[in-house]
């Protein structure tokens, strides 16, 4: 029995902007260290935010033009992997020893994606995951992502990988990252309703594997001080509900609700060698003979520029 410790990270998004939630994840850093965690999942969006209740100034066939300035708000707000946030984010990973898997909203060009980054301890940033399918008006002001970033990690606590949010939801997408042999795994998001707690428990049931979701925790609208339309203001914008789950479903940290903090379990790898006796979804209850799936993991460019002079490809722009 090899015992190792997982942990999940409930927070939200300070108003004040990227430098003050950094400085409220750092503020974990000795519970982290104390608790022994070998990987720390964060919530959705955690840097960037979380625009619940933005309309962009957007209506059916028009725009507004106070909602490309808010745009253009959002946008300067997210997170460049080569800005100081990530370098930070590392070296909290380093400190610790712990493998970080952290919601971000990242900036390529002049578009914004709902990422997640994954943070090794020796190396730092060492791969990210990308939304494939913001839901509803995210698409507003979100891309999507590629089969190029269904990627998973080695960490301490063992093999991880990431999906995000409503992405949890899609049956294929969950049949890939199975089939990626993933034991952990990790879905940031702001999630806060009992039907996410359901959702969780039923995909650590399904891959046999442990489930680590960490959700943002937002205080009423009357106390952020802010007006959301169609939102009783004095409920909380988002109530988070963090928690961890075992292979055969049942709930071993959380769910953490109303309050900023860590949830933090136990986990014996040996867990899912028994789970998976009487049922492992892609390998012996599989039937590869009727079902199966195929994977596009090329990287997807709206232009690619070829050579003339030997028709190598050169570049091109996501």
């Amino acid at each position: 029995m090899n015992k190792t410790t997982i942990a999940g990270l409930q927070l939200g998004t300070s108003q004040e902007g990227n430098c003050e939630t950094l400085s409220q994840i750092i503020s974990f850093e000795k519970d982290i260290v104390n608790c022994g965690a070998k990987l720390v999942v964060m919530p959705e969006a955690l840097l960037g935010g979380y625009p619940k209740g933005g309309i962009f100034g957007t209506y059916m066939g028009y725009r507004l033009p106070e909602g490309k300035v808010e745009f253009e708000e959002y946008y300067k707000n997210a997170i460049d992997l080569n800005g100081p946030e990530v370098k930070a984010l590392a070296e909290l990973s380093k400190r610790t020893q712990a493998s970080l898997v952290v919601g971000v909203i990242e900036r390529e060009g002049s578009t914004l994606y709902c990422s997640a980054l994954f943070f090794d301890p020796k190396i730092g940033l060492c791969k990210k995951h990308r939304k494939l399918m913001p839901t509803g008006t995210e698409r507003l002001v979100w891309g999507m992502g590629d089969g190029s970033t269904l990627s998973v990690f080695e960490t301490e606590a063992g093999l991880a990988g990431a999906g995000i949010c409503w992405e949890n939801f899609m049956p294929l997408f969950r049949t890939a990252m199975y089939a990626k042999g993933l034991k952990i795994w990790c879905a940031p998001t702001v999630d806060e309703r009992d039907m996410w707690q359901a959702s969780m428990r039923h995909i650590a049931y399904e891959g046999r594997c442990f489930v680590i979701s960490a959700c943002q925790v937002q205080a009423s609208p009357n106390e952020l001080g802010i007006d959301i339309p169609h939102w009783d203001p004095d409920r909380a914008l988002i109530r988070g509900g963090s928690l961890i789950v075992n292979p055969m479903g049942d709930i071993i940290a959380g769910p953490l609700y109303s309050e900023k903090g860590l949830v933090v379990a136990d986990i014996d790898p040996d867990d899912l060698i028994r789970a998976r006796y009487d049922f492992d979804v892609v390998g012996h209850y599989s039937r590869p003979d009727i079902f199966s799936l195929k994977v596009n993991e090329n990287v997807q460019k709206s232009v690619v520029f070829y050579s003339k002079e030997n028709d190598k490809i050169d570049g091109g722009c996501g």
